[in-house]
């Protein structure tokens, strides 16, 4: 059998960017579930088919992102596993218990109405750092996500979970911080603490930065061009005042900036589709992948 190299140690040799790789999404459904996951982490979960197909209708009806989750280690399980419904910026978590499949339900009434059932308190604000340890899904997602989740557990044992596969897998360690909506990759765990402790005292690390998820992609290139020229700065202090078309693979992202940011900034943003490569461990053939480049990049203190 040939073995091919694996995915995130090519993407570091083609030094693949890293820039507007986050996912699209401004609402998460998480749902605790110790494993194994299969290659389909909520698909093989074993909950009821009803059920699935109640969770899959309000996430596609809501273009929500649903992710399993888990606490680092062996840990027996429990008769009673969480949920969480998770606003990003400005957000939060809201949580449940669910004990039979069909508690989960109360999730999917949470996710698809404003006025679904009262939680017990308002929103948790408190971080959630999601490390991708979906090694079914991906080999680099394990292989690097669990040093990654264990460091990370270590430190902040409330705040971290694993979960299901998160997109970018040649990136692997992927972080998702919640609710923020802040995707780190190539967070070996010798430097994510570090990265972890700026990120929740305001001070994003740009060099690690895939994006925020409440963001387009190409207003993510933008932001991240910002933090590196003009930061550090916070998670919160670059917001998109609008975007102007310039044609079909050009833009003009304004944006308004906080913080040790200027007041006005405004890029150019182009995408072009970078050369096909295997992008993960499962790749039968090379696909492409698109990149975002940020040029003329103006910035107004007044």
């Amino acid at each position: 059998m040939i073995r091919h190299p694996r995915c995130a140690d090519t993407a570091r040799e083609r030094d693949d960017p890293l820039a507007a790789t986050a996912i699209s999404t401004r609402r998460w459904l998480l749902i605790e579930h110790p494993g194994p996951w299969a290659y389909d982490a909520f698909g093989g979960s074993g909950i009821a088919p009803e059920v699935c197909e109640r969770i899959v209708a309000a996430v596609r009806a809501t273009r929500s992102r649903l992710l399993m989750i888990r606490r680092h280690g062996r840990l027996v399980p429990t008769a009673t596993r969480s949920w969480a419904v998770v606003d990003t910026h400005p957000g939060g978590a809201h949580w449940g218990a669910w004990e039979t499949d069909r508690g989960l339900l109360a999730a999917v009434d949470l996710l698809t109405s404003d006025a679904g059932p009262a939680p017990a308190s308002g929103p948790s604000v408190e971080p959630l750092l999601l490390v991708c340890t979906h090694g079914r899904h991906d080999t680099c997602c394990a292989v690097r996500g669990r040093p990654l989740a264990a460091a990370l557990h270590a430190r902040w044992p409330e705040n971290t979970w694993e979960c299901s596969h998160v997109g970018g897998d040649r990136f692997a360690p992927n972080l998702v911080v919640l609710p923020d909506g802040a995707y780190y990759g190539n967070l070996d765990a010798d430097v994510a603490v570090g990265v972890v402790e700026g990120h929740l005292a305001g001070i994003v690390s740009a060099a690690h930065l895939r994006g925020f998820t409440h963001q387009p992609p190409v207003v993510q290139a933008a932001v991240i061009a910002v933090h590196e020229r003009f930061g550090p700065a916070g998670p919160h202090d670059a917001v998109c005042v609008r975007v102007d078309p310039m044609g079909e693979d050009a833009w003009r992202v304004h944006l308004a900036g906080t913080g040790a940011l200027p007041a006005r900034v405004e890029a150019t943003v182009t995408r072009r589709r970078r050369e096909a490569a295997l992008l993960t461990c499962h790749a039968h053939q090379p696909s492409g992948a698109w990149s975002y480049d940020v040029g003329d990049l103006q910035a107004d203190t007044a």
